[in-house]
């Protein structure tokens, strides 16, 4: 990618343009952006976002309705597929800020033209790679090498990296939150340059910027500590705070917009720094979920800053959150293995990353959710949409309005309808805007292998292949979860029952399973055995469950009995 350009020089800030230093105040770049909005389609990664997107912007602006364009006009401005343009579409709809009315749902009418081109721009970030371990020899046995893109994608495949050190070695939440802001920092002029507007003049007052075009930086940046659903960006400027609602917005130079964010920029950074190592050199804050965290078989639960919860390291043991268990509209489940882990709430964004042999239950999502790096977990969500990366062996029953996407180096996925209910499962579903007339369960969308959002070389060629997409499990296989009812919550809810309709072969198969179990109820009660033989009977049928118990995984969820 070429560097990015200066449209304009750097003016000196003063007055109302200095940085503020309240802590409450500092910027922040908006995680779901970068967590759930990079796309893994080459053709949407632009060797100079720059010089391509400027002529793209004004086609779109010449066939936009209000300035929003909708599918068709986005496939054919990017020479895409149908279905990947509805998917940059969704995507995008998912991770705008939704302080400005319908900013952050998707309908007919599409998506804001500035919008679509800033998400387009920030499609050529890098992420930060996780750290190296120290001793690959040691996980060498932890990811077993059945692809034959293993070899050469990376010297560790993808739990390995995940699971080689404990999140000790992974980025943190810091380092993370740095690396974008210097992305930011980097990238900020050209960015500019796209949603500014010429007027005549010279030099810095070439380019200006209306407090419409302004907002639509709040897809990249945030002020303080309230997340998606804080204030207006402008409401947090000099520039527009105090602006007249009956009159029209002032123009205000795109050089002094420069300047004021690079210098807050510079002092997030700044505390950055001094805070990780702050960190460093004192105590261990067990809180604390912006540095680096503990071994992952630790078990951590905390709430971390900007509305994020995270459970990490939870082994071997039952693990429930409800809604007023959590601040903030965010969950991360990190490194967890061998448990059962309910999330029976309300949320707007979900991660689940570097679990095995586990179940989880994650109540509604109502933006999006990131499964990656796992490896035979059941997960049972109902949400907008779910985006499944690097995951072996897993299994998800799901309840989404939108397709399931799939990419990177997957192995042996199987995808159900949703399985379970809790009392509350409905009023959270409406709270969030998941429609339970909708599931497009079985109809998964495969991206590519590769993510190109990394910064892994690859050989010519892998970027091509598609990833393995996900099967749908057998009807005759497919069983209801039961949530305990003691873990249910609040009985205050009005679902009984799971509110997604099941498809006719699993409904079908439900009766029929019901059907024999009763008539083996009723033989076993009829059979006319002596006392001796009922208890070898007896005996049997509890050898069999329990192997189904370890077969299936089922085993897990009698961690919840555990201290009953």
């Amino acid at each position: 990618m070429t560097e990015p350009t200066e449209p304009f020089a750097p003016s000196s800030p003063t007055g109302p343009t200095a940085p503020s230093k309240d802590l409450t105040t500092v910027v922040h770049p908006r995680r779901e952006l970068f967590e759930h909005g990079l796309l893994p389609i080459p053709k949407l990664i632009f060797s100079d976002p720059t010089q391509t997107l400027i002529p793209l912007k004004q086609k779109l602006l010449e066939q936009s309705s209000n300035n929003r364009v909708d599918s068709p006009i986005i496939a054919d401005s990017l020479q895409i597929s149908i279905d990947h343009a509805t998917l940059v579409l969704d995507t995008l709809a998912s991770v705008l800020p939704s302080v400005n009315g319908n900013r952050g749902e998707n309908d007919a009418v599409g998506v804001d033209v500035f919008d679509l081109v800033v998400f387009l721009y920030v499609q050529s970030y890098k992420k930060l790679l996780p750290r190296t371990h120290k001793d690959s020899a040691a996980v060498s046995d932890v990811w077993p090498s059945t692809s034959a893109f293993d070899g050469y994608l990376s010297a560790l495949s993808p739990l390995q990296l995940v699971r080689s050190n404990s999140r000790r070695f992974m980025p943190s939440q810091a380092d993370e939150e740095a690396h974008q802001l210097s992305y930011l920092q980097k990238h900020l002029a050209n960015i500019l340059s796209l949603l500014a507007e010429p007027v005549e003049g010279e030099g810095d007052e070439s380019l200006v910027l209306t407090m419409d075009r302004f907002e639509h930086l709040g897809l990249l940046i945030q002020f303080g500590d309230k997340g998606s659903g804080g204030n207006s960006l402008s409401q947090v400027s000099p520039f527009f705070a105090n602006s007249d609602p009956d009159m029209p917005d002032v123009p205000v130079p795109a050089a002094q917009v420069h300047d004021w964010l690079l210098q807050n920029i510079a002092s997030a950074l700044e505390y950055i720094s001094e805070r990780t190592s702050s960190k460093e050199n004192g105590p261990a804050n067990a809180s604390d979920q912006d540095v680096a965290m503990t071994d992952a078989c630790a078990l951590k639960v905390s709430t971390g800053t900007r509305g994020t919860s995270f459970i990490e390291g939870i082994s071997k043991s039952s693990y429930v959150k409800h809604a007023s268990d959590i601040k903030g509209s965010s969950i991360k489940v990190l490194n967890c293995q061998e448990s059962a882990i309910y999330i029976l709430a309300p949320l707007r964004y979900a991660t689940v990353y570097g679990c095995s042999d586990a179940t989880i239950v994650l109540g509604a999502v109502g933006k999006a959710v990131r499964i990656e790096h796992c490896e035979r977990v059941h997960v049972i969500v109902a949400a907008k949409r779910i985006c499944i990366a690097n995951c072996r062996e897993c299994v998800f029953f799901l309840g989404v309005n939108q397709r399931p996407l799939v990419i990177g180096d997957n192995h042996k996925l199987q995808v159900a309808p949703y399985n379970t209910f809790y009392s509350q499962l409905e009023e959270h579903m409406n709270e969030v805007g998941i429609l339970p007339t909708v599931n497009r369960w079985d109809e998964p969308l495969a991206l590519g292998m590769v993510d190109h959002h990394d910064s892994l070389s690859h050989p010519a060629g892998v970027s091509d292949v598609q990833a393995e997409t996900a099967t749908r499990v057998d009807p005759d296989q497919f069983t209801n979860f039961v949530i305990p009812n003691w873990l249910g919550g609040e009985s205050t809810g009005s679902t009984e029952n799971n509110p997604f309709t099941l498809p006719d072969a699993y409904m079908a198969s439900q009766l029929r399973n019901q059907k024999n179990l009763g008539e083996i109820r009723q033989l076993l009660r009829e059979a006319p055995l002596e006392e001796s033989r009922k208890k070898e009977l007896s005996s049997a049928l509890h050898v069999y469950f329990k192997d189904w118990l370890y077969a299936s995984g089922n085993i897990r969820q009698l961690y919840c009995l555990q201290g009953e």
